[in-house]
């Protein structure tokens, strides 16, 4: 290879990069931090480390590029990806909203401190891979990839570092789902059609299909069911764990929360009532008596119907529970 060839060589890689570069930090999303402390001021919340304060360096380029995947997924994985074809075209911040950097918006403030961990739907110590493979498979109702894949370290190395500051054990304000009591009552379908009208169908349309983005690479606003929604092996298919995200993060751009409790559990019930992708995976739960008293499918320890576990009330399975539990 003469000199000639490699000075070439060398000006169009240097140009790949510089152009890569910029592309690179132009798809970075903005979050407005001043907004994000103005909006939860009170306590010892959680905020997330700012992402424009690291250095250039190739351990914290690897972190750009990991929020870029959460936060353009369907761009590099989705049906058009640019790097693999392995989702359906939502975002993982369509769920971990900003990124996973707001408060009380499935954040990822636990990750680093917490995993690897056990975990009773699964049976065993998961990973953060196996965890980011598990959300591939479910959210995004897809497939998973390569754990020493440069996306998935990407993805880790993001996760860990959003999650630094948190002392193993404890548990800031926000930055778990603030749990919702249960209803007194089973949640109500129709009721949830009526709010789903009145609050959700400007963004997530009639059919709750979404809105797409302009050249149909993701979406502006997630389709909530549908072949391209998550599917009912998902975390958000439990009644509780979508009441709770819609209660105090939706609608956007509104004053939160602007849903009472009712409404949030009747919302979603009407959400997860609607058609979406089937996949199951036969080792979850495989304690049955660990199973989640709003997890919508049998088999079950206790005598409760199905339709009762996935709509309620839970608070008779949840006694019953309690119940057996005690010593005799």
């Amino acid at each position: 290879m003469n000199s000639k060839f490699l000075k070439y060589y060398a000006a169009i890689t240097l140009f790949v990069l510089v152009a890569g570069s910029i592309i690179f930090y132009q798809l970075l999303p903005d979050i407005d931090y001043e907004a994000l402390k103005k909006r939860f001021p009170a306590g010892n919340n959680w905020y997330a480390p700012n992402i424009n304060e690291l250095p250039p360096s190739p351990t914290n380029d690897l972190i750009r590029y990991g929020k870029l995947l959460i936060a353009n997924t369907s761009f590099y994985l989705g049906p058009k990806g640019s790097v693999a074809q392995i989702s359906n075209g939502l975002n993982c911040q369509n769920c971990h909203l900003e990124a996973g950097t707001r408060l009380y918006g499935s954040n990822f403030a636990q990750v680093a401190s917490s995993y690897p961990k056990y975990r009773e739907r699964s049976g065993r110590t998961e990973s953060v891979e196996f965890r980011v493979n598990e959300c591939m498979q479910r959210s995004m109702n897809g497939e998973p990839f390569d754990s020493l894949s440069t996306e998935m370290r990407a993805m880790v190395a993001y996760l860990k570092w959003v999650g630094k500051d948190i002392i193993k054990g404890t548990v800031p304000a926000g930055t778990g789902p603030q749990e919702l009591s249960y209803l007194d009552r089973a949640a109500n379908v129709n009721n949830g059609r009526n709010i789903y009208d009145a609050k959700c169908r400007t963004c997530h349309g009639g059919n709750g299909e979404g809105l797409p983005n302009v050249n149909y690479s993701g979406y502006v606003y997630p389709p909530l069911w549908g072949s391209n929604s998550f599917n009912v092996s998902a975390g958000m298919y439990r009644l509780s764990r979508l009441a709770s995200f819609v209660k105090y993060n939706m609608p956007q751009n509104v004053k939160l929360p602007d849903l009472s409790d009712e409404e949030a559990w009747d919302v979603a019930a009407f959400i997860n009532s609607q058609q979406r992708p089937q996949k199951f995976f036969n080792y979850d739960w495989p304690n049955l008596n660990s199973k989640p008293v709003d997890y919508p499918f049998g088999p079950y320890a206790d005598s409760f119907p199905e339709l009762q576990h996935k709509l309620g009330p839970f608070e008779p399975i949840k006694k019953a529970r309690m119940i057996q539990k005690k010593p005799q």
